[in-house]
């Protein structure tokens, strides 16, 4: 077991990794590690960049504070909801990502089957309804995820990842970002060619072999390759259950994040 000096040094340099990357802007972001019965998190109100490991505040699992100068993140029930539901887990990230964030700003999941590393390495990232930051509310929009997921989107709000450790809880976080990413570069070049179901099932069973994760239920009957799993006014925005049109997916997504793509495709 890692010692808590170590955990605390490993916590400030994921925040500065998160920072460096652009997911977390000014306070945003929150990171948690447990460590035997103590939950390690990050303090409300200050930059995840800039975090020195005396910063890092210690919690009961009930949530109740040990020690620190500051107060944990206003987040940490959502992070003490995961580590009630998943014994395998002891690290979890939230941040807001931009690429992954404006999916869950348009109310869309990174559900399709398209890329055979994210499906052998993470699988599915469903979208969490919405809920009032920094409440409760999050905690309960999140319970029906948890016990299956290891990544999802927050509608309106950003990204939480888990791991079995902080480094997979982050670079898990890593994958969601670059899905999206590649998910609208192919939305820009006409559309995801998602994965026969038969694929999908041969991913699924190396996975499994490979000790990645469970298999889960034939892909076929998903609906998410059809955009069925998405809000259904979010998909009719998306051009997901009508005749699609990718550009203007693109340009809305885009738009949220400060960005414009010329008549070519191009960044500008």
């Amino acid at each position: 077991m890692r010692s808590e000096f170590e955990t605390r040094r490993e916590i400030v340099e994921i925040g500065r990794r998160l920072w460096d990357r652009g997911y977390v802007a000014a306070n945003d972001g929150n990171i948690s590690a447990r460590l035997g019965g103590r939950i390690l998190v990050t303090p409300t109100g200050l930059s995840k960049g800039f975090l020195k490991p005396d910063d890092i505040v210690v919690v009961s699992e009930s949530g109740v504070k040990l020690s620190g100068r500051i107060d944990p993140t206003s987040e940490l029930p959502m992070h003490l909801a995961v580590y009630r539901e998943r014994t395998d887990i002891d690290a979890v990230v939230h941040a807001h990502p931009p690429k992954a964030t404006g999916f869950a700003v348009a109310g869309v999941p990174l559900a399709q089957c398209v890329l055979p590393e994210v499906i052998l390495t993470l699988g599915e990232v469903p979208l969490a309804g919405y809920a009032t930051p920094s409440t409760e509310e999050v905690a309960r929009s999140i319970c029906e995820f948890i016990p299956r997921f290891n990544a999802i989107l927050l509608s309106n709000h950003g990204a939480l990842t888990l791991g079995r450790d902080l480094s997979q809880a982050y670079f898990r976080m890593e994958t969601v970002e670059h899905f999206a990413e590649i998910t609208l570069a192919a939305r820009a070049l006409g559309g995801p060619s998602p994965l026969s179901s038969d694929d999908v099932r041969k991913l699924l069973n190396v996975r499994e072999k490979l000790g990645l994760g469970e298999t889960v239920a034939d892909c076929s009957d998903c609906g998410a390759c059809e955009g069925t799993t998405a809000r259904p006014e979010a998909a009719d925005a998306a051009g997901l259950t009508v005749e699609p049109d990718e550009e203007e997916v693109v340009r809305a997504v885009l738009a949220r994040l400060g960005e414009v793509l010329d008549e070519k495709g191009d960044r500008r």
